[in-house]
């Protein structure tokens, strides 16, 4: 079923570049894709060259796992964007202190490790043991479409490509989705579906509402993840029956595809504004979501609210704006002009790290980044301590309102 209702996205419009690389993965031997770090381009004068894989896909580069003391390599050819050619180097270091493998060598002239590569999203697919065709994609839509056709969340990346959209989960997790599913003959309302991914986020790993409380940056993490599971498994359930069925025509077949992806991306973007909202509740926090503030504008988030953003006399330096996006690469420019008596605009991302050029946009634009904790080291290092995770900004929100 998940197969097939990749397959039907793909009738739905997409850059040429975004089809052909989900075509790809899905004609592969297998695939992986991450977000590009600074240490995986020039953007550092560290020793390592090239793009680092994660050691849970040896798969896509070994016939076995890699051996600790060892140094392991494989020569293959890659086709770039369906565009040009390289003959290039896995290889495993395995020896001292290293426990790491690279893709290297990529010829003079080639254009996708600079530093304003970081943050885009690197696609690598196996056709054959030695031929493998790669992609870039840089634009948030571009990452949005491709994450949204597999049903992956940023978080679900740097790991093989899941070409089934299947999901696995933990212990007593998937009797606790059935419960949940068994209530609906339709999807549910996402801010429904959010809640009930916390509780079984919270009652699979027995986590209480002291330990979570105590680790918002990692639970965050953990109902995303969980609730995408969640996602998953209703599409298994209200889609099987549909995809028995053959399509009357085309009009019919794009209308259900674009319902499918719009589903998708619609869902993921309102539950991390869910999630943070709950967060910001458990928290103690004041704020409103939606506020019209000037206009037709209405930023996710205002601290305390609409009333005291309205006041001319409540203290323009207590009011707080923050915006929430899955990616940013492009779209943080959006937050700028969403609430005029906020100088600073704060916007959370679970983008994994975006180029100094961009971070530097947006110092001298007074946006102030926020991501989990355990996100900042995606981040080059002279701007990490510029960019908030989401415990201290609770503390901040915290301490203007006291």
């Amino acid at each position: 079923v998940s197969c097939k209702i990749t397959e039907l996205i793909l009738i739905f419009f997409m850059n040429d570049l975004v089809i052909a690389a989900i075509n790809t993965v899905n004609i592969s031997v297998n695939a992986y894709c991450k977000f590009i770090e600074p240490n995986d381009t020039k953007a550092t004068k560290a020793n390592q060259y090239g793009y680092c894989i994660s050691k849970n896909a040896w798969s896509l580069i070994f016939d076995e796992p890699e051996a600790k003391g060892s140094i392991i390599d494989h020569f293959v050819k890659i086709k770039w964007q369906d565009n040009f050619e390289t003959d290039s180097r896995f290889v495993y270091y395995g020896k001292e202190t290293r426990n790491e493998c690279r893709l290297t060598r990529f010829g003079r002239g080639f254009p996708f490790r600079s530093e304003d590569n970081v943050g885009d999203l690197l696609i690598i697919c196996r056709m054959d043991k030695d031929e493998y065709s790669n992609y870039i994609l840089s634009t948030d839509e571009d990452i949005e479409d491709f994450l949204a056709a597999f049903n992956i969340s940023p978080e679900q990346t740097n790991q093989l490509i899941d070409k089934k959209c299947s999901y696995k989960s933990e212990a007593g997790i998937e009797e606790l989705f059935g419960k949940f599913i068994d209530r609906y003959a339709d999807f549910p309302l996402t801010i429904e579906m959010a809640e009930y991914a916390r509780v079984c986020f919270a009652k699979a790993l027995g986590k209480t509402d002291e330990l979570i409380k105590g680790n918002y940056d990692e639970a965050l993490l953990g109902w995303i993840d969980t609730e995408y599971k969640l996602f998953k498994a209703f599409e298994m359930k209200c889609y099987k029956d549909r995809l028995k069925e053959p399509f009357l025509n085309m009009d019919e077949l794009l209308a259900f595809s674009n319902t499918i992806l719009n589903r998708r991306k619609s869902r993921a973007g309102k539950s991390l504004e869910y999630h943070l909202a709950h967060i910001f509740t458990s928290a103690g926090l004041r704020f409103e979501t939606q506020v019209v503030t000037e206009g037709k504008k209405k930023p996710d988030f205002i601290f305390p609210g609409s009333k005291e953003y309205h006041n001319i006399n409540f203290p323009k330096d207590k009011l707080i704006c923050l915006g929430a996006k899955t990616t940013c690469k492009d779209r943080w420019r959006q937050i700028l002009n969403e609430a005029n008596e906020v100088k600073v605009k704060h916007l959370f991302t679970l983008q994994r790290g975006i180029s100094k050029n961009q971070l530097s946009e947006m110092q001298q634009e007074n946006v102030r980044l926020i991501v989990p904790a355990s996100y900042l080291q995606y981040f080059d290092e002279k701007y990490r301590s510029e960019i908030m995770t989401l415990s201290a900004f609770n503390s901040f929100v915290r301490e203007k309102q006291n």
